[in-house]
């Protein structure tokens, strides 16, 4: 490719990336001031937290795999700024009913799953509008630098969500959230050289056998199922901080809205890091998406456990970097082993699976925080998160050409042995020891 093309290409990766980082910036914001509505504003419990938390994921459960199968067919350019727009009209109309005083519980709900609806049909064709954006060789690094600009933005917003709310209140931070889509609407129109049709012509099926083909290529793919898999047990069981940050500032530490977004941007320099540290990684493997998803519920339990809010916030940055490992690692093994035509379909089965599970496990870890007490919102989840890791290492493994085994000399271990590797861009070692 020409010199020009390459500047291009980086031209609009920078244009899109920087639009799309003020946006992140209010998405956090929002996040910050929906939980602190329900919980403190409207009397709402920790199961109230949950619901609404299960409310905005349902949707990738139910309507995900459409919004691959658009990011497919149609021009992703377009859709995107369709759904940026439409989420940030959703935004503005709960800031509006904030600031009116209308606002009840129900309409949080309402809301949040619109704002999972709209959420579920951007996210596949943001995926996926990443690799027209770039290079197949700089994909896994794009790959990883959105989810650091999705951090960066982390470390800001919410504590900028907490000084706003301790001085305006919830409802200008829903506006101003509102207002960020405006960055990457105008960011997507000033890109040159992207965006367009499919070049496959997809359409002559119908849209069932569509997603029916990006199922069955999913089920053909056993190293993938093993993946989206663990990815599943990580989504549903311990990726609940939204929630867990706030019952633990709140209930256990007794601190108020500064402390709770300020918990938010420590987690964020751990996420930070872990996207940049994931940059630098060129192959993503299988053996880091396991192994990280067990130290991560390890790390989660030891969070559970810190007797105060100082140490609590500190164990948040290891989270936040093991998180971060594992999301963009299994992120980044889908988007390099999936052809272009199905890609779409697939990173929306991918995001179903991951975070399809939230409706069920956010309302689980809030009903367990009432019923024992908020500690058990990270307790719980960490134990289930390690437990599902291994379970679906021991019961899925053979099936995605891995084989285990134990060692006792000359240290004590599992050995990972690779009988039929992925359809990888670069080589995996054959033997890998897990610890």
């Amino acid at each position: 490719m020409s010199p020009t093309f390459h500047s291009l290409r980086h031209r609009n990766y920078r244009l899109y990336w920087s639009g799309m980082f003020l946006s992140n910036v209010g998405t956090w914001m929002q996040r910050i001031a929906q939980d602190w509505l329900v919980l403190v504003v409207l009397g709402g419990g920790a199961q109230a937290v949950g619901i609404t938390t299960g409310l905005q994921f349902l949707p990738f459960l139910l309507v995900a795999p459409f919004g691959g199968l658009l990011a497919d067919r149609f021009d992703k350019r377009r859709l995107l700024i369709l759904t940026n727009a439409f989420l940030g009209l959703v935004g503005l109309t709960l800031g509006v009913l904030t600031l009116t005083g209308l606002a009840q519980i129900w309409h949080v709900y309402v809301l949040a799953f619109l704002l999972g609806v709209g959420s579920a049909l951007d996210n596949p064709a943001r995926q996926a509008f990443v690799s027209e954006l770039v290079g197949k060789d700089d994909l896994t690094n794009a790959v990883a630098l959105n989810s650091a600009s999705f951090n960066a933005a982390r470390l800001i917003g919410p504590g900028i969500a907490g000084i706003l709310i301790g001085l305006i209140g919830t409802g200008w931070v829903f506006v101003l959230n509102g207002a960020s889509f405006v960055s990457p609407i105008l960011a997507l129109l000033l890109l040159r050289g992207v965006g367009g049709r499919p070049k496959r012509d997809v359409e002559r099926a119908g849209a069932f056998s569509q997603l029916r083909e990006g199922v069955s290529y999913l089920w053909s793919r056993p190293d993938l199922l093993m993946v989206v898999t663990i990815m599943f047990g990580l989504g549903t069981f311990g990726m609940n901080f939204q929630m867990t940050m706030a019952l633990m500032a709140t209930d256990v530490y007794d601190k108020g809205p500064g402390e709770y977004g300020l918990l938010g941007s420590i987690m964020a320099i751990g996420t930070l890091s872990g996207a940049l540290i994931a940059a630098r990684r060129r192959v993503p493997r299988r053996r880091l998406i396991v192994g990280g998803a067990v130290v991560f519920g390890v790390f989660e339990v030891a969070a559970g456990l810190m007797p105060s809010y100082v140490l609590f916030a500190v164990s948040l940055v290891p989270v936040g970097i093991i998180a971060m490992t594992v999301l963009t690692a299994a992120n980044a093994y889908v988007q390099t082993t999936v052809p272009q035509y199905v890609r779409g379909r697939v990173m929306s089965l991918y995001m179903m699976i991951f975070m399809g599970g939230t409706p069920f496990g956010a309302p689980l870890i809030g009903f367990v925080a009432d019923a024992f007490g908020a500690r058990w919102s990270l307790l719980g989840g960490g134990i289930l998160t390690a437990a599902f890791a291994i379970g679906a290492l021991l019961f899925l493994a053979p099936r995605s050409g891995v084989v285990v085994r134990t060692r006792l000399r000359p240290r004590p271990g599992l050995v990972v042995v690779t009988t039929a590797p992925a359809p990888m861009p670069a080589d995996e070692p054959a033997q890998v020891r897990v610890a």
